[in-house]
């Protein structure tokens, strides 16, 4: 009897190793999967160097390539030039106005003079030292000069204000010419290909010496420090889950037993997957699958596309 009972609890307990090693404990189960980053490049060229492998892990905003930029910088030289022959287009008026400005000042001092004069005129007339005509001469003499004077100082104002006009007329040319500049330059930065996220090389499409293209992939890239567990649930277990619900993940060691994580559901499907009709049944409704993801804080032994359990905790 002792014996007999012995077997019965020998048998149960391989039942239940057995129950455990092909999923049956588990509440839902799906594939390990990881938010993969393909990046391609911006610019077309010859590539000069990329010195990355498969399975070469990367920092983030680290330099991964280099893309040639000789003829994007001849470009960027041939705009420079035309932007410095349109200064050369532009006219100076400071010359010519200075040239006003001294014919001014000396006007002004040949007026004083003249002003001197007819003041003298006047007194010396007081005393009949002095004829009207030579006050009427001294007179004219100081119209006259007000006049060119009046004249010189418009001129000025001319002159600044047709100049001022022309140069404004060349260099708003340059203006386009310099967002030329610009987009080149941005097309020349971007011939340095940076790496967007911290992670794990997947695959490598290109090698240095090879001619790219703008979208063309150059590598894939993925953060596996975090990887997702991508399960499916039934739909009597879906009010049994909530976002950032605590799980216990299994993941299968290579032997009969089951290296556990803990997880974390951080997406819940909002529409059931493989529907066999378009209206359901109160017992067919049982069949319905919903995907969840979970994030586990992989220890390296968890690999994308392993086979991955969950219990709800």
């Amino acid at each position: 009897m002792k014996l007999r009972l012995y077997l019965y609890a020998g048998l149960a307990t391989v039942l239940m190793a057995g129950c455990h090693a092909t999923g049956k404990s588990s509440d839902a189960s799906g594939t390990f999967e990881a938010d993969e980053v393909i990046v391609s490049s911006e610019v077309g060229g010859k590539i000069l160097k990329m010195d990355i492998q498969e399975g070469s892990v990367l920092a983030k905003d680290s330099l991964v390539a280099v893309i040639d930029s000789s003829q994007l910088v001849l470009q960027k030289e041939q705009v420079e030039a035309t932007m410095g022959a349109l200064r050369q287009k532009t006219m100076d008026v400071k010359p010519q106005v200075k040239l006003l400005q001294d014919q001014i000042a000396v006007q002004k001092v040949q007026l004083a003079n003249a002003q001197y004069e007819k003041d003298r005129t006047q007194r010396l007339i007081k005393a009949d030292a002095a004829t009207a005509k030579q006050l009427d001469d001294w007179n004219n003499q100081i119209d006259v000069l007000q006049k060119q004077i009046a004249v010189n100082e418009q001129q000025i104002k001319v002159q600044e204000t047709t100049t001022g006009t022309q140069n404004n007329t060349v260099l708003s040319e340059s203006k386009p010419l310099r967002r030329s500049i610009a987009q080149i330059q941005d097309q020349v930065n971007k011939t340095n290909v940076i790496n967007p996220i911290s992670g794990t090389v997947l695959t490598k499409y290109a090698m240095a010496g090879e001619i790219t293209a703008p979208g063309k992939a150059l590598y894939k890239i993925a953060d596996l420090s975090i990887i997702t567990l991508r399960a499916y649930i039934t739909g009597d277990q879906l009010a049994q889950v909530k976002l950032n619900q605590h799980v216990k993940v299994l993941a299968d060691d290579g032997t009969s037993r089951y290296r556990e994580y803990d997880g974390t559901i951080t997406w819940i499907a909002d529409k059931a997957e493989f529907t066999p009709k378009t209206i359901q049944t109160k017992d067919e409704r049982a069949n319905l699958v919903y995907a969840i993801k979970i994030h586990v804080k992989n220890d390296g032994y968890l690999k994308i596309g392993m086979y991955g359990e969950i219990k709800f905790n």
